[in-house]
């Protein structure tokens, strides 16, 4: 099943995406949440009464009709791993961690299929990472990495925009990496299912239609099974929590000189069998008067 949050009308609802359309499930069935965290909370019922309701046929709108949103619009946690990729290590010239190096972005900097990351007035050192993301699908805690795909609710696609400075001013990553707008999902999130084996998967990232990320997602030492459990160790995860996995080498603070990102780019990530998340770079517009600083 292919899963997106979407907003038609003024009003945010949860769709099936079938083709170039979505199966609107407000309209479909009303008992069915119309927030994704929710939705995946009402566990198998919910997730029949979707199936049901695709197989029905009927209740759909052309995907050009609706706006696409961050599949999980208010995650109760955004998490994320560093250095999870060799070939990241090696360009960083970090050594490869013995233990996951877990850190969170704010969901604050959630933002949507074709959002506006903004270049932020506090610097201009701004990266991009391509990852793929886990999303949670129930609650759990004490999950060994074997019982890990049953408690994931499917995958998507996450943008790690990480402000280089801020991330380096400490040896925690939270400010540099949860900037407002600096954490793009989508389009969607496709079940386990459908997509079959997460660590096969291409991942490649553009800007303005140059390549500068190219890998695959075999090659992550912790895979997407080893992280659930790790995590899982420690706190309880819960439907609609996302988890991005790493990224490849190819980031623009790699390079020399640095290759940041600036307004204008256009920041395009691919993912074999989850599609496309694209979004455009601007500056960030000065405070008004109006802004409330208390």
């Amino acid at each position: 099943m292919r899963l997106a949050s979407f907003r038609f009308e003024d009003r945010d609802r949860v769709g099936v995406i079938v083709d170039d359309e979505v199966v609107d499930l407000f309209l479909a069935e009303p008992e069915v949440p119309t927030e994704m965290c929710d939705f995946l909370a009402a566990g198998e019922d919910a997730r029949v009464m979707a199936e049901m309701a695709v197989e029905r046929g009927g209740n759909r709108r052309p995907l050009s009709d609706v706006q696409l949103l961050a599949p999980v619009p208010r995650p109760s946690k955004f998490l994320a791993v560093g250095l999870n990729y060799a070939d990241h290590i090696a360009e960083t010239g970090a050594e490869t961690p013995r233990y996951p190096t877990i850190f969170t972005k704010q969901r604050t900097c959630v933002n949507h299929p074709g959002g506006e990351i903004q270049i932020p007035l506090a610097s201009k050192n701004v990266d991009y990472e391509g990852e793929l993301g886990i999303v949670i699908g129930q609650t759990c805690r004490h999950v060994a990495a074997a019982d890990a795909a049953s408690v994931i609710a499917g995958y998507t696609i996450v943008n790690d925009v990480s402000v280089r400075d801020w991330q380096n001013r400490t040896r925690q990553f939270t400010m540099g990496k949860s900037f407002d707008t600096h954490g793009p999902m989508g389009p969607l999130i496709v079940s386990g299912d459908e997509l079959g084996n997460p660590h096969v998967l291409g991942i490649r990232t553009f800007v303005n239609g140059e390549l500068r990320q190219n890998s695959n997602t075999e090659h992550l030492i912790f895979n997407c099974y080893d992280i659930v459990e790790y995590l899982s160790t420690a706190f309880t995860l819960e439907p609609g929590d996302v988890i991005a996995t790493g990224t490849p080498s190819g980031v623009a603070a790699a390079m020399t000189p640095p290759r940041w990102l600036t307004p204008g780019d256009i920041v395009r990530i691919e993912i074999d069998g989850i599609g496309a998340l694209e979004n455009v770079c601007v500056p960030e517009p000065e405070p008004s008067l109006h802004d409330d600083h208390h």
